[in-house]
């Protein structure tokens, strides 16, 4: 009888431990993040496919336009087409898209008061 009591004594502690734990994760629950803290937080990407045009006039595209937050770069990654990606029908490999800088934002310009 007394073993019975302590066998529901036990089970009672480890129960009301095991809520106190799972209410304390709700509580500080850690931010769920679709990436990694700090990886590409500061590159913001323009919706959707452009038209880019390099500033010397050599070469004009469609691609994705890219800026670099922490200098104001402005970066255009050709894909040739008017998908979100680079395609190349003429070859089975994944192709690669090398950027070519298109301007530059001043951010500095935002703190002048």
């Amino acid at each position: 009888m007394q073993s019975d009591h302590l066998t529901k004594g036990l089970l009672v502690l480890i129960a009301g431990l095991l809520s106190a734990n799972l209410i304390r994760s709700f509580i500080n629950a850690p931010p769920v993040r679709a990436q990694p803290a700090g990886a590409n937080d500061n590159v913001y990407i323009e919706p959707g496919v452009r038209m880019l045009r390099a500033p010397d006039g050599s070469r004009q595209v469609l691609g994705k336009v890219f800026v670099d937050l922490t200098n104001g770069n402005v970066w255009g990654y050709p894909t040739t087409v008017d998908q979100p990606y680079p395609v190349d029908v003429m070859n089975s490999n994944p192709p690669t898209s090398k950027p070519f800088l298109l301007g530059r934002f001043d951010l500095s310009g935002m703190n002048a008061r």
